[in-house]
């Protein structure tokens, strides 16, 4: 779905976190086994944790999901992807995705620009 008007990541980001805990009220060992799948997917190994949330951010962009870009985009400035890394992840989501890539690598500029203002 595109978006014609400005987005807030920061508020994409915290409305997920909020509705994943109400998740996992509901179905508790569902949602321990999803994040325990993420946190061992993410933990550094023979690659580093950042480059996994570049990665991931990729293919959120190419998934067309503006939550998981939120979250990838915040976890890779936390993990210390640089912007210059960042845009160069979203040439590759934009070579494996195509056209509509091009439209949700926009939406995680915004969300870097939304996130990186945060933190200045």
């Amino acid at each position: 779905m595109s978006n014609t008007t400005s987005t807030s990541y920061p508020n994409i980001l915290h409305n997920f976190e909020k509705n994943s805990r109400g998740l996992s009220s509901s179905h508790p060992s569902v949602m321990k086994a999803f994040w325990g799948v993420h946190k061992a997917a993410m933990a550094a190994d023979a690659l580093d944790t950042k480059t996994k949330e570049l990665i991931a951010l990729a293919i959120s962009v190419v998934t067309h999901c503006d939550d998981c870009i939120a979250h990838h985009t915040y976890d890779a400035l936390e993990a210390g992807a640089t912007k210059e890394e960042i845009t160069d992840a979203l040439g590759v989501a934009i070579l494996m995705g195509g056209g509509t890539s091009v439209v949700y690598a926009t939406h995680a500029i915004e969300a870097l620009d939304q996130f990186t203002e945060r933190t200045v």
